[in-house]
């Protein structure tokens, strides 16, 4: 089974949108295996937006996750990563398709409603930035 970590953003969060962006993922059938609520601070959300680092938007990208609380979940199932990244839609909400969470909640580039791991090895990743020794929990998932 893979996983895949989603943050709801700041956005999101402040608009009372995580319980909604959460079921949405719980009905593609993608178990929910961590969950915490957070606000990231500087040393987190620079490891978290390391690839980034270079890149003119990088201090912003920071000062945003920082600026509010955030969600950080972790989600498991068949080729869970590709399923949540189709889920969320674009990374621009003006290019996303209106029923995924971004084309439906996104407000712009900048505040995109939530974060989606790209692979199984980024996933892998993220998960012990946000969780580290806490883990996952398991369970059956019954439908």
């Amino acid at each position: 089974m893979e996983k895949s970590l989603i943050l709801v953003k700041p956005d999101g969060v402040e608009r009372g949108l995580t319980g909604t962006i959460i079921g949405r993922l719980e009905e593609l059938g993608l178990k929910l295996v961590a969950i915490r609520m957070l606000r990231a601070d500087k040393d987190l959300a620079e490891r978290h937006y390391a690839i980034h680092r270079e890149r003119p938007f990088f201090n912003d990208l920071v000062n945003y996750i920082t600026s509010s609380p955030i969600v950080a979940a972790v989600f498991e199932g068949e080729e869970a990563v590709s399923r949540i990244r189709k889920a969320c839609g674009a990374t621009d909400p003006a290019q996303s398709e209106k029923g995924t969470i971004r084309g439906d909640f996104g407000l712009d580039i900048g505040r995109n409603t939530i974060h989606a791991s790209d692979s199984p090895e980024t996933a892998a990743v993220e998960v012990e930035t946000f969780f580290g020794n806490e883990g996952t929990c398991e369970y059956t998932r019954i439908n």
